[in-house]
């Protein structure tokens, strides 16, 4: 079938927009009409610069559409591909913008399943500093790799038994270096943001907002960016099998996961990040959960249909777009796929 993807990098694109769905639809109270009646740690004026901030490394990704997708979802989709970025993911964003921040730094560490981890790695590298990154054992190869070959020192350890906060504190006691968190930061949230608001700068009217939701960083720092300047609805999307977030939505206070065997091994987090999650409960009107098979539906369709490649953690705001998963009466919508690092041995198990 012939490639139908569509780049959009205008200004502006014609949408038809949200129909009004019953108020008894929503399945939580009904939330502020703009950001400014919430308090937060990150404010729009943060994500702006670290908008210019983060430019030196960071691409602006393009946004792409697709009538095979619009046909089989029944909803307008406006996808940024986050896919296409520098280090193959949207943590750049964040990272990137915590270590341009620091003052002339020697060394610095974190942890993380992957994406994180080679963010931080460039990052480091752009400034000059040197990095070490804890990561799990089990993480993907090709993860594992791509951080090693820019330039970071890997410390690995079993995460069904070995706790990588103890071990990352370990490491800043003995080097001094300093921590990048994967998302519970301000000015990591802040540049995750950044994603959604190139988003609504390229598709200006839309009528919901989606993004996958592992710690909550490019989640919250979306929904900060999209309900700025107008009532926008936006949704985080999370695999059921690893279902901390939609747990902690519900409970109204964050929750740990007993389970997150999933595919999407990017949104693994046990438990939503303090501010995250402080972030999230606010300013999201809910968080959508799609299955295993979903999941990888949604990424064969991406490949074969739209011609791009996205590694399961970004294929699950698509997924629940795909697969019904949003309220009715919501037409067009801007879905945010988070990454495109996968492994060869992955897409041979689609």
């Amino acid at each position: 079938m012939a490639n139908e993807v569509e780049c959009r990098l205008v200004a502006s694109l014609p949408d038809s927009g949200a129909t009004p769905v019953d108020a008894g639809a929503s399945r939580r109270p009904a939330l502020p009409a703009t950001i400014e009646k919430v308090q937060t740690d990150v404010t729009i004026s943060m994500i702006r610069e670290a908008a210019v901030r983060i430019r030196p490394i960071a691409r602006r990704t393009p946004v792409l559409t697709s009538r095979s997708f619009d046909s089989a979802s029944g909803v307008r989709t406006f996808f940024k591909c986050e896919n296409l970025q520098t280090g193959g993911a949207f943590k750049i964003r964040g990272a990137s913008n915590l270590v341009f921040s620091l003052d002339k730094p020697k060394a610095v560490v974190a942890y993380s399943s992957g994406n994180h981890a080679q963010a931080t790695a460039l990052a480091a590298r752009h400034v000059g500093a040197a990095c070490t990154i804890v990561m799990p054992a089990d993480a993907p190869r090709s993860k594992l790799e791509a951080t090693r070959g820019y330039g970071a020192k890997i410390v690995t350890y079993d995460r069904a038994h070995e706790n990588r906060e103890e071990i990352t504190a370990g490491i800043i006691e003995k080097t001094g270096a300093t921590l990048i968190p994967p998302f519970d930061h301000p000015l990591i949230v802040a540049g995750q943001g950044t994603a959604a608001l190139e988003l609504l700068e390229d598709v200006p009217e839309f009528g919901a907002l989606i993004a996958p939701v592992g710690g909550g960083g490019l989640l919250s720092g979306s929904a900060i960016a999209a309900r700025s300047s107008r009532p926008a609805r936006v949704f985080g999307a999370e695999p059921e099998r690893a279902n901390d977030t939609y747990l902690s939505f519900r409970a109204g206070r964050r929750v740990e996961a007993a389970n997150n065997d999933t595919i999407a091994d990017g949104l693994r987090s046990p438990i939503p990040g303090v501010l995250t999650f402080s972030i999230v409960r606010e300013l999201v009107e809910d968080i959508l959960l799609v299955t295993e098979d979903e999941i990888r539906a949604t990424m064969k369709f991406l490949l074969t249909r739209m011609k791009i490649l996205v590694e399961p953690s970004g294929a699950v705001s698509a997924a629940a777009v795909l697969h019904g998963k949003l309220p009715k009466g919501i037409a067009s919508v801007g879905v945010i796929l988070s990454g495109g690092n996968v492994d060869f041995d992955t897409l041979a198990r689609l």
